[in-house]
């Protein structure tokens, strides 16, 4: 009788040369204050720990869909960052009273972004928010917290990315 395959969950891995998927590197960004353990709104810091891809965004008017579980951001879509509002680390439609981001921006950072759960679902006021995997501005230009690929590099990996996916930021990344 043939063994049954083993299949590994795909995992991503942030290192200081890069992130790693599928065997391959990719030049990436981090948080301007690098990757912290115990991470706070508005530090700049990439939240160390094993998180999960729990969605995926991306522009239609943009962008031709990445995955089949990718949903489209729509030009009412926000994410709550008030850490006093019960919607805190969540997407809202606008209008929204609170403090928020918009998804749909005027920039491409947001054309395809890639949701973790760090302080998701259950948001632990003040923990941090909007940690995500999106577009970089440019090699060397560091994010408020999240990790930024090159365009092409992030759409490639949007492809071959399953829902659930591990991704893995050591503290010494």
């Amino acid at each position: 009788m043939p063994r049954a395959r083993r299949v590994r969950p795909a995992v991503i891995v942030l290192s200081r040369s890069g992130l790693w998927f599928r065997k391959r590197r990719f030049p990436c960004t981090i948080g301007r204050n690098g990757v912290v353990a115990q991470k706070r709104e508005g530090d700049g810091g990439t939240p160390s720990g094993i998180h999960r891809i729990v969605g995926m965004l991306y522009r239609a008017d943009r962008i031709a869909r990445p995955a089949p579980w990718a949903k489209m951001i729509h030009p009412d879509d926000c994410w709550c960052d008030d850490v006093g509002h019960p919607a805190y680390n969540h997407m809202v439609r606008a209008p929204f009273g609170a403090s928020h981001e918009r998804l749909w921006r005027p920039d491409r950072l947001y054309d395809l972004v890639l949701l973790t759960d760090w302080n998701w679902p259950d948001a632990r006021s003040g923990a941090g928010s909007a940690i995500f995997v999106h577009r970089w501005r440019g090699r060397g230009c560091p994010t408020e917290g999240c990790i930024a690929l090159r365009p092409d590099h992030l759409a490639w990996v949007a492809r071959h990315l399953p829902i659930g996916a591990k991704l893995i930021v050591p503290p010494h990344a």
